[in-house]
């Protein structure tokens, strides 16, 4: 039985398909048409997943859409009495949507009417929630999903059991810690959709002197009878226009309007632009900012955690994407282990979307773990070999030399520990927004100012922003003061006093790493680099961060090589090719 899971007409645009029980493929729509947080139909997103399996669109079963129009009915009714333009707006996706069979069809050129998959509509948070359960390797597990907004609601709670999901509390409209975050993320100045891992990485910067400001802006009693929060909603302004964005074009970075009102700059002070430099005032909100999500985040966790009495927690939604919360979760919660899915956001629900279906609708049982993230695109050695031709890397004075693995290793990690920067291209692409280990810039984590070099050199991006370092699972409690594993990059923790001059580069300010643990089962030639470079330089750890430049990471080889060639990368390995700049 085949499956077909979309998110469309919603950012981070994607596809999955699930073959009788087996996720076989998951890509995002960016990684095709090359638009940042693309929304829209996922035409080539489909095509791929399809290929992949090796299937048509009449060996379709299911479709699985993770949007419900008919969830808290009541509560949009209200609104769009009260926002006529908001109500307009989301009335003209709406329509998009209940045109999904007919879009599919066009992907493929087909005649809808020959469609004979049946469709279904998920909700929103369920979606987000099947993401994680019916991905982990729990078979009984507490679930939290929060984030901005999906069918008007921004958070859901609840228990898995088995191929089950039973839920037991929700937040709706207007209240919600991903628009509390994006508010603030606002008013600190970045404004494009998807700032707000930038103010995570400030926040590291400043101290939570703003904090009881913060305790009034979004609200949590912890000794409450319910497991939620709300907002004060005088500082936002969503509520009364409706929260302005823009989903539905496929060529655009969709866009978030003003979420804060007057009263939040009367309390926090003036909204920064993009152009003014950063004070520590605005370091100072940063860290009061993430300091209140993690109060309210963490105390409905631990709730959560005492409501269950389960020691396994599934978490999704755009908020599970703070690995720096989710790192505390060990020391402020009763939890004991985490799992966080690679594309815990929105591109996640249609992994969610179409194991819901498989489980919670068709009633079958599990059979299905996520132990590695790598679910997108991959080329053959012919393929690498016609792009690397065709892009006259030879003419253009590099060296080009194809070699056996472990010549390939060796020489690549030698690369590293003198210094340089290497792009590294494998296998196929990953599901979510990291890059771990298959389309990853690799450098050396022992220099202090490796981090200054990538950021000016390569990423272009503000300096303060961390990177990753990727460990050997089995090194990780050397280094770190945690060790549960951290496949996806969820999670960050501590450094290890005693390493932390030993991996400055990749280790933030404040002492902590959003570390991916690399297994050989789940990575192998990655995990072969870098224990290359610890028998070189007897450290288990590179410094990681995606393969691009103000892009959506590469997918193919070509763009692999453009970007090594317009940055000033010093070497770049694609499967088994090795090449080096004249």
């Amino acid at each position: 039985m085949n499956i077909l899971g979309i998110n469309a007409y919603h950012g981070n645009a994607s596809a999955a398909i699930v073959c009788d029980g087996q996720l076989v493929a998951a890509v995002e729509e960016e990684r095709f048409n090359r638009v940042k947080y693309a929304a829209g139909f996922p035409a080539q997103a489909i095509r791929y997943c399809l290929k992949a399996a090796g299937l048509t669109l009449s060996d379709i079963d299911h479709v699985a859409v993770p949007r419900n129009p008919y969830a808290r009915l009541a509560t949009k009714l209200f609104y769009a009495l009260r926002m006529p333009s908001f109500a307009r707006e989301r009335a003209k996706v709406l329509v998009k949507f209940t045109g999904i069979p007919e879009a599919l069809a066009a992907a493929f050129d087909a005649d809808p009417k020959k469609i004979t998959a049946k469709f279904y509509r998920i909700e929103h948070h369920q979606a987000h929630l099947a993401s994680s359960f019916y991905c982990s390797p729990f078979e009984r597990a507490a679930l939290l999903s929060a984030d901005g907004l999906g069918d008007f609601a921004s958070t859901m709670w609840g228990t898995g059991s088995g191929s089950r999901m039973k839920i037991d509390g929700v937040v709706t409209f207007p209240h919600s810690l991903g628009l509390f975050y994006s508010a603030v993320t606002q008013c600190l100045g970045f404004l494009k959709f998807g700032d707000e891992y930038k103010v995570m990485g400030l926040a590291a910067y400043g101290q939570p002197n703003q904090l009881e400001v913060l305790r009034d802006i979004v609200r949590f009693n912890p000794g409450s009878a319910n497991n939620g929060f709300s907002l004060g909603l005088d500082y936002f302004s969503h509520h009364r226009t409706g929260p302005e964005m823009s989903w539905a074009e496929a060529d655009k970075t969709p866009s978030l309007g003003k979420l804060f009102s007057n009263e939040m700059e009367r309390r926090l002070g003036p909204a920064r632009s993009p152009e003014q430099a950063l004070e520590q005032r605005h370091r100072d909100l940063a860290s009061s900012l993430q300091a209140r999500l993690e109060e309210v985040y963490l105390g409905m966790l631990k709730k959560l955690a005492e409501r269950t009495g389960l020691k396994a927690v599934c978490l999704a939604g755009g908020v599970a994407f703070n690995c720096v919360a989710n790192g505390k979760i060990f020391d402020q919660t009763p939890f004991e282990q985490v799992y966080v899915q690679p594309a815990a956001g929105d591109a996640g629900l249609a992994v969610g979307a179409a194991f819901y279906v498989w489980h919670q609708i068709l009633g079958k049982p599990r059979s299905f773990v996520m132990n590695h993230a790598y679910w997108g695109p991959e080329y053959s050695r012919d393929e690498i070999r016609q792009a690397i031709d065709s892009n006259g890397l030879a003419q253009s004075g590099c060296t080009i030399a194809e070699l056996p693995e472990e010549e390939l290793m060796r020489q690549t990690a030698a690369i590293i520990a003198g210094g340089k920067i290497i792009g590294w291209f494998q296998g196929r692409a990953e599901w979510g927004p990291r890059a771990l280990g298959n389309r990853s810039i690799v450098a050396d984590p022992r220099r202090p100012e490796m981090k200054e070099i990538l950021n000016q050199r390569i990423k272009h991006r503000e300096i303060f922003r961390p990177f990753a370092p990727s460990i050997l699972a089995e090194a990780t409690a050397e280094y770190f003061e945690k060790s549960h594993p951290s496949l996806f990059m969820t999670l960050a923790y501590s450094v290890r006093s005693e390493k932390r001059a030993k991996i400055p580069a990749p280790t933030h300010v404040d002492g902590t790493g959003r570390l991916q643990t690399v297994t050989r089962e789940a990575n192998p030639r990655y995990h072969a680099l870098i224990s290359a470079f610890r028998d070189l330089t007897g450290v288990p750890v590179v410094l990681n961060t995606s393969f691009n430049d103000n892009e959506p990471i590469v997918c193919r080889p070509e763009e692999a090589i453009d970007c090594f060639q317009r940055t000033q990368m010093d070497a770049l390995v694609l499967g088994d090719f090795l090449i080096t700049r004249g």
